[in-house]
């Protein structure tokens, strides 16, 4: 009853501290032997289409088109994969470390510009590049999360936004904020139910306006770059469970064992046959499908989302 007693206090002081329940089971230690865990998450088969989103549905339209395609719509291309198969945007989890190097606090800050919601951390360089001689803007669509923490947003737009953040595998929402002109930050504290971790992130208003997370517990964990490649490092010599998940996949699974001061190549793909989303992303009534002749206007590969 006494180590009931102490664990239940030590939840709630987690909770008042603004701490994960899950980071409290984490123990920090000096990793003296840690191996590297490496490798690539790739995308097999055809690269789906972006989704197109027509501005005259939407409010704001005039400010909004900045990212349109130039006939009226925001195409969101949520597959950024390399000429050689790498896939962007994948998040590679280490299940279950119990402890090793230092878990330092997830800050989970955005910022909602030019009608699309940005992790606040990400360079320019990941969010914009030039294709024959275009500005052309590149989503960064997945951040990583910590569960039980706050998320907060500046709206540097000069129209009003909102955040409604789904709880991706029950689909309710968690956290539902209106997001005005201001320069303040909004937001709240995210509570994922339990054994849940996937998060998207959706603008009441404008439903292009679409950000992934992942929730982790320990500090083993990547996102991966343009060419599909991570790297963790410092990692407790032991065997895992490793996760590799992105938006509109099943999770794959893998186990590996990392040696003393030694490195591990470790290999994902994803089969671009076996897309899913969740079911408030299925209705048709608000899209315009692929198949339309705006669709041959952008070549195989082309960033659908661009700066005007």
């Amino acid at each position: 009853m006494r180590l009931e007693s102490n664990v239940r206090v030590m939840l709630i002081l987690g909770l008042l501290l603004g701490l994960s329940p899950f980071a409290l089971a984490y123990e920090e230690i000096d990793v003296q032997e840690g191996g590297t865990l490496q490798g690539r998450v790739t995308l097999q088969g055809p690269v789906p289409p972006p989704r197109i989103f027509p501005l005259v549905l939407y409010p704001f339209g005039p400010f909004c088109k900045k990212i349109s395609d130039g006939e009226g719509n925001v195409r969101l291309k949520e597959f950024v994969v390399s000429a050689d198969g790498g896939l962007s945007n994948a998040v590679v989890a280490v299940e279950k470390v119990e402890q090793g190097k230092r878990f330092e606090p997830i800050r989970s800050e955005f910022v909602a510009v030019d009608c699309m919601f940005h992790p606040a951390e990400v360079p320019d360089e990941e969010q914009y590049a030039v294709k024959e001689g275009q500005l052309h803007h590149e989503h960064p669509l997945v951040t990583v999360l910590e569960n039980h923490r706050p998320i907060s947003m500046i709206n540097k737009d000069p129209v009003i936004h909102n955040i409604q953040v789904f709880q991706n595998e029950k689909g309710n929402i968690i956290l539902n904020t209106p997001l005005p002109v201001s320069t303040a930050p909004r937001g709240g504290v995210l509570h994922f139910a339990a054994g849940k971790r996937i998060s998207q992130m959706i603008c009441g208003m404008h439903e292009f306006m679409q950000s992934w997370g992942f929730v982790v517990d320990n500090p083993y964990y990547s996102k991966t770059k343009k060419d599909g490649r991570f790297t963790i490092d410092r990692l407790p010599p032991g065997t895992y469970k490793v996760t590799a998940w992105h938006p509109h996949f099943e999770i794959v699974e893998k186990e590996v064992t990392i040696p003393e001061n030694g490195a591990v190549t470790l290999d994902f793909e994803f089969n671009a046959q076996k897309v899913e989303r969740p079911i408030y992303e299925m209705q048709k009534d608000r899209r315009i499908s692929p198949a339309t002749p705006h669709n041959h206007m952008v070549e195989e590969g082309e960033e659908r989302i661009i700066m005007e």
